[in-house]
């Protein structure tokens, strides 16, 4: 998985708590955008208005945009949740998948 360069975090009250509603704290999202997720995609389906990602790993999902700011690229975080049991099961056999 290629790494995503980036200098940060954008956070504010609104994402903080969109965030968390979900139960993550904002260390384990900012753990799984910083340790390159194994997995990670354009979500072109909601990406109308900016450029939106969708990244998995340690068994959660988190959609952020990239975003300049004074010439650094931050990654805002949008949502974030815990994977659904169906989807950890297919998180682990991908994992597998690519570690054979």
């Amino acid at each position: 998985m290629k790494q995503m360069p980036f200098a940060g975090f954008d956070w504010d009250a609104g994402n903080r708590e969109k965030c968390r509603k979900h139960g993550l704290r904002l260390e384990d999202i900012e753990h799984i955008l910083a340790s390159g997720p194994p997995f990670m995609a354009p979500d072109a389906r909601n990406s109308t208005m900016e450029l939106r990602h969708i990244a998995a790993g340690r068994y959660a999902f988190v959609v952020f945009t990239p975003r300049r700011r004074a010439g650094v690229v931050l990654l805002r975080p949008i949502s974030a949740r815990f994977m659904h049991r169906k989807e950890i099961v297919q998180y682990e056999k991908a994992i597998a998948d690519i570690e054979e």
